[in-house]
């Protein structure tokens, strides 16, 4: 555990719920072990989960779903302050941390600043996350109001200078970078962490060892790298996964472990691309459920689209309803088995293409 997530994990026994809510709390846990014991299909209440508060963005970037055939095929929208709420009423007493950001950028959600107080007002312990783009108009202006209530502000990024302009299409580096260092200061001593984050393809990997840099440069301490999961990329065949075992990837990731050595300043939470695959690495029948901004719940956030596949809308059912739907349970029947379902195919959790070396 890094100082990061030890930091939010002390917020968080130091801010339990109080009262009859402690019970609560308690009581959905031991059931939670209860149910994983009888090894039983339903679940008890989340202890994380993630709001698209909206699907909307300023960016057209070519490793987000949202630009391919589900995307482009997907509502758009942003979730109404009521439902937002009502899913946070049913479910903070058992809530350890919660993400408000789905496809979109965060800070076009208008409302955000109502949402992040409203979460606090339930229990200032709930860890707060929240990605972003960090180049809409008057972006450190819409942030600085939540420096010390968010916990963790995650930055996307993707490379440098022309290497970043060419994936994050319609945005600017120099815009970011202005920004960040903007952001970085502000958040000084506010309990808001910043951290970066980099999806790592073919144009930009050579890049990571630089952006570790930068991150050290511009007094960034987290920063996490991330594969680019083709579970929703309708355009890129599955077979780019082999390019994360190639001698050209290999050497560059060779490349970043001795930077990071020599680079303490900088805590990399993420950079696990050689792994064992199968449905049973997913976590996310069990944990970290996804609401769209109109109220469904696909099966996670690397597919969130509704119109593809879904367990059900809190519109007129309750969170917990929806998340023991029968059709929730007959996909945690498949994992279970380690059956992959099709829907799933392509995921970075799942390809045999990357099979780990034996």
């Amino acid at each position: 555990m890094n100082k990061r997530k030890l930091k939010k994990a002390l917020k968080r026994l130091r801010y339990l719920p109080n009262g009859k809510y402690f019970f609560l709390y308690i009581s959905n846990k031991i059931l939670h072990y209860y149910y994983k014991s009888i090894k039983t299909t339903k679940v008890a209440y989340p202890s994380t989960i993630m709001l698209e508060l909206t699907n909307l963005c300023n960016l057209a970037c070519t490793t987000c779903p949202r630009e391919y055939e589900f995307g482009n095929a997907m509502a758009k929208g942003s979730m109404n302050k009521k439902m937002a709420k009502q899913i946070i009423d049913e479910t903070w007493p058992y809530l350890d941390s919660i993400g408000l950001t789905g496809l979109g950028e965060t800070f076009l959600y208008k409302e955000i600043h109502e949402i992040v107080d409203y979460i606090k007002q339930k229990n200032k312990g709930i860890i707060i996350s929240v990605s972003t783009n960090a180049v809409i108009p008057n972006f450190n202006e819409k942030v600085e109001n939540l420096l010390g209530k968010i916990d963790t502000i995650q930055v996307s990024i993707d490379g440098l200078d022309v290497v970043y302009n060419s994936i994050r299409k319609k945005s600017d580096f120099n815009l970011l970078d202005k920004n960040l260092r903007l952001l970085t200061d502000k958040a000084k001593n506010t309990g808001t962490d910043i951290m970066l984050n980099m999806v790592v393809t073919k144009d930009n990997y050579h890049h990571m060892n630089l952006l570790l840099k930068y991150a050290k440069e511009i007094g960034i301490g987290f920063l996490d790298y991330s594969m680019f999961n083709l579970a929703a990329v309708t355009d890129i065949d599955e077979s780019y996964y082999r390019f994360y075992q190639s001698d050209e990837f290999l050497k560059e990731l060779e490349k970043l472990e001795e930077e990071i050595t020599k680079t303490p300043e900088v805590i990399i939470s993420d950079r696990n691309f050689l792994t064992e695959n199968n449905f049973h690495k997913c976590p996310f029948p069990w944990s970290h459920y996804y609401f769209s901004w109109d109220g469904y719940v696909p099966p996670c956030c690397a597919k969130p689209f509704p119109k593809e596949l879904n367990f059900g809308n809190i519109t007129h059912n309750r969170v917990i309803d929806t998340l023991n739907s029968d059709s929730y349970k007959e996909f945690r029947i498949l994992w279970k088995k380690n059956k992959t379902p099709d829907f799933c195919e392509k995921c970075n959790f799942v390809s045999n293409e990357l099979q780990k070396p034996t």
